[in-house]
């Protein structure tokens, strides 16, 4: 067999070929997934195999970029936020914006005509690659800049000033004009005590929530010593959504956790006899 015939496997495709397929996977797990919080780590996975392809291709600004500016900062916030309200509580079925199923549906036709245009643009015309950009004075990082500061520069101070004004005005839409003085802790504690006396709503903090440090989201309501929901312990915000409550399998995992703890300390104390 001729040697030239044989064909070589160079590391760059062999960096595609693994990362492309768990890039595969992590796409497949984001669609279908149940849980949030899995469906935002397998994005993770994706954004990650995503950067390593553009360290491959010897795009280092490119590649640093994806890795603290998506995974780093962007994702982990969407987990961030998932934790925070609660990733165990089921989604509420009722439509909040008119119409949102109609344009799902027509942004759906619209991103698969993008995905196919894009398809059928890589499959009929050859790679373009990076030989130009990485030729250009001082690398590649270097073209970069001058494209972005040169050619596009009206675009790229377009995109921040939209970026500013999306920021600007999340926060007039947030804020909110106090009509009352802010009350102090003395206040506060002047108010419980009023309330304590009149009605004998304990003057204490709220619970917390979450059971026996296993949950420590604000979807894990906190039992009383009966077993029972502390209702004061569950967002007002997740009722509102439609959150509901099992508390008889909250019951049931205290019971556990109960019987476990008392296992436990029965052990201990025949080890110590």
């Amino acid at each position: 067999m001729n040697p030239a015939l044989i064909p070589l496997v160079t590391g760059t495709e062999v960096t595609f070929w693994v990362c492309a397929t768990m890039m595969v996977l992590g796409a497949l797990g984001l669609v279908l997934f149940r849980k949030a919080v899995y469906c935002a780590l397998s994005m993770v996975v994706v954004m990650v195999n995503l950067a390593v392809l553009y360290a491959a291709m010897e795009g280092p600004f490119l590649f640093v970029t994806q890795i603290i500016v998506y995974t780093g900062a962007i994702m982990m916030l969407f987990v961030f936020v998932m934790m925070l309200v609660g990733i165990d509580r089921p989604d509420s079925t009722v439509e909040t914006i008119k119409g949102q199923r109609v344009l799902g549906l027509i942004a759906g036709v619209l991103l698969a005509a993008l995905l196919i245009y894009a398809i059928a643009g890589a499959v009929t015309v050859g790679p373009a690659g990076l030989a130009g950009p990485n030729a250009a004075d001082g690398g590649n990082v270097q073209g970069l800049a001058g494209l972005l500061f040169g050619r596009y520069i009206f675009v790229f101070e377009l995109t921040a000033a939209l970026l500013i004004t999306a920021a600007v005005g999340a926060m007039v839409l947030a804020h909110h004009q106090r009509i009352h003085p802010k009350a102090k802790q003395r206040d506060l504690a002047d108010e419980r005590m009023r309330a304590y006396a009149a009605t004998g709503e304990h003057p204490g903090t709220l619970p917390n929530s979450g059971i026996f440090a296993t949950h420590n989201s604000i979807g894990a309501p906190a039992l009383l010593p009966d077993g029972s929901v502390a209702e004061k312990s569950v967002s007002k915000t997740l009722v509102a959504r439609g959150a509901t409550i099992d508390p008889a399998g909250l019951q049931e995992g205290t019971r556990r956790n109960f019987e476990e703890l008392e296992r436990v300390r029965d052990a201990d104390e025949e080890d110590d006899e």
